[in-house]
């Protein structure tokens, strides 16, 4: 397991249960096991009236960083169809969910599960004045790509409570960098940094190196990605001259 995993896993279960087996299993894509809940008898009711069975245990599964990096960038390179980071996710999630009898689960794919709701139950994060979830330990460098939903109860890490990280920071230094005003303490401009984006200086500046605000945040610095997988992430948002791209999500956490 690599050393985030280490510490996300914590006291976390191991062996040769289900989620210790997962959990190798991903290790050669640089994807973790964000934790894991279990659902109550309403909301697999709810799930039940919709597109999907009715789960019973939910397992996250996301990545730090640019742990995923060196086991994508091959698969981006030669991928020839739209959404490689998606596609991939899927080429590794499947065959994972059919050796353990689950299902594979998506942030990106329609009907829209609650992935930020099971977030929010499992690590406790809040968004950042940047709309991205925050972990105290990872900061704004983190995300969500897929989550296997168990239609039977699977042993699962208990819940944690984390802080939130913006309590603590009094610098607040992502509110200034911006350079249209796009995040605020209370909300975050998400059209304006579109149109920003979709204009020479945010073609020149921020498309290349990464969000300014996302960059000034000190929380999880030694996490940042690499020059290449910014450039990626930022290249795949949704601009106002670009609508089939995708827009900012919170739960894939870009």
């Amino acid at each position: 397991m690599s050393k985030a995993g280490d510490a996300l896993a914590g006291d976390a279960l191991a062996g040769d249960t289900v989620y210790g087996q997962i959990e190798r299993a991903l290790e050669p894509h640089g994807l973790i096991l964000r934790g894991g809940l279990h659902l109550v008898e309403s909301e697999r009711l709810e799930q039940a009236a919709g597109a999907h069975p009715a789960f019973r245990t939910i397992i996250l599964v996301g990545h730090v960083g640019s742990s995923f990096w060196p086991a994508f960038d091959p698969f981006r390179k030669d991928h020839q169809g739209p959404d490689p980071l998606d596609a991939w996710s899927r080429s590794v999630a499947e065959p994972i969910a059919d050796r353990f009898g689950c299902n594979a689960l998506y942030p990106f794919e329609k009907p829209w599960l609650p992935f930020q709701s099971w977030i929010k139950a499992v690590e406790g994060l809040q968004p950042s004045p940047l709309g991205i979830l925050i972990h105290p330990r990872f900061g704004l460098w983190h995300g969500y790509r897929a989550a296997f939903g168990f239609e039977q109860t699977v042993a699962v890490p208990p819940p944690e409570t984390l802080p939130h990280a913006c309590d603590t920071c009094s610098d607040k230094p992502c509110l200034s960098p911006c350079p249209v005003d796009a995040v605020r303490a209370q909300r975050f401009d998400l059209q304006g940094c579109r149109r920003h984006l979709a204009g020479p200086e945010g073609q020149a500046g921020c498309l290349q190196s990464g969000c300014l605000a996302r960059n000034a945040c000190p929380v999880g610095a030694g996490y940042r990605y690499n020059v290449d997988q910014i450039r990626f992430h930022m290249q795949a948002l949704e601009l106002p001259s670009a609508p089939d791209k995708k827009s900012f999500s919170s739960a894939s956490s870009p």
